[in-house]
């Protein structure tokens, strides 16, 4: 298999995959015999141990199932691992794991399933979402999957950061969806559909009822696409917060520190460098205990390098700003936005005043002190 070792994939010698394979999930499918479990994987000749065997059911597949397959092969304990798909009892037991079948949950065992009447785990962590078998397998496996794809222990710092991160961005909505549990504590219809999110994606990939091929074999490369599509969204969800939110969770925590420096009121920060900074912004005021809490956030536009002031919206999913620029101002542009605020070099303010722009850094922050004040 793929030994997840440096940057999560190094090849090794003997595997039942190659990489391309595993990322594409389109090997060479052996017709299952008569009455036994089907295999997603044909196994290979092998000049060691026998590779382990994870198991999950057969029939209509789901993405947290789909994930959690990929994601125990990412680990070193099941990196050669075949996967078997029944819901045979007796096969089930003889297996290394067992994921979202078989009414067990005991991670001494390697059993993770989440359907078995009494089971209530959760992620924890301030987190109170029940868990699919996707994030079980997350939650036991996810810092060494974190860790090998930074190259650090996995009791270094950043990896609880991310561990807990991609949980939040990516992992909970897999387990909520699969778990029926609404986003919203209401009877209220969903004022539109949305079946474009991971889940619906990997659902649309189970045979259709009116397929005329319904065999195993057909089922099985179905679940080899599920696979890959959930492995790959979940692999670039863990290298975009490695990669991208972590610096700039960086770059917005050491703006903060210096946000007095900027103005007095402590309302005001400057980011030293552009960055995606608005759910870093949410979640770092609460971690710091940031009071007052910050209204305007100044940035240089990098294409026409003016300066740029955006109001702070109230939460990370709303569009209402906790101190929009000051109503006068909105809708007006360049000397005519100067002329009525009394502040040169002014470019724009937004019709809703939860932006506006000048072509100084002092211009912009005359701005922001405006809007304070108004």
């Amino acid at each position: 298999m793929l030994r997840a070792t440096r940057g999560i994939w190094k090849q090794q010698p003997h595997c039942l995959f190659n990489l391309q394979s595993l990322l594409a999930l389109s090997p060479r499918m052996a017709a299952p015999p008569p009455a036994s479990p089907s295999r997603v994987s044909a196994s290979s000749f092998s000049a060691g141990p026998p590779p382990k065997r994870v198991g999950t059911h057969n029939g209509s597949f789901h993405c947290d199932e789909a994930l959690g397959c990929f994601m125990i092969r990412l680990t070193s304990k099941f990196s050669d691992a075949e996967i078997v798909r029944t819901r045979d009892p007796q096969v089930l037991e003889g297996l290394d794991a067992v994921l979202d079948v078989g009414g067990v949950y005991d991670p001494s065992r390697d059993r993770y399933d989440h359907h078995q009447k009494g089971f209530e785990e959760v992620f924890g962590h301030g987190f109170s979402t029940k868990l699919s078998s996707a994030g079980l397998v997350y939650k036991h496996f996810g810092k060494e999957i974190i860790a090998k794809e930074l190259q650090v222990d996995e009791n270094h710092p950043d990896v609880q950061r991310l561990f807990l991160a991609v949980y939040k961005s990516f992992m909970e909505a897999i387990d909520a969806i699969d778990n029926g549990i609404n986003r919203y504590d209401t009877d209220l219809p969903p004022r539109y559909v949305n079946n474009t999110h991971l889940s619906s994606r990997v659902g649309r990939l189970n045979l259709d009822w009116i397929d005329p091929d319904q065999s195993s074999k057909k089922e099985n490369e179905a679940f080899q696409q599920a696979m890959s599509l959930a492995g790959s969204e979940f692999l670039d969800s863990v290298r975009f917060h490695t990669r991208s939110w972590l610096p700039a969770r960086s770059i917005v925590m050491e703006c903060l520190a210096a946000r007095y420096g900027i103005d007095s009121s402590g309302e005001i920060m400057v980011l030293n460098r552009f960055c995606p900074w608005k759910l870093h912004l949410f979640e770092l005021e609460e971690e710091m205990k940031i009071e007052p809490s910050i209204k305007y956030v100044l940035y240089q536009d990098d294409r026409s390098k003016n300066w740029r002031v955006q109001a702070v919206a109230m939460a990370p999913d709303r569009f209402e700003s906790r101190k929009a620029l000051p109503a006068q101002w909105r809708g007006l542009r360049d000397d005519e936005l100067s002329k009525e605020s009394g502040i040169p070099g002014c470019v724009f303010v937004h019709m809703s005043g939860f932006i506006g722009g000048n072509h100084t850094y002092e211009g912009a922050l005359a701005m922001a002190r405006g809007g304070l004040k108004l």
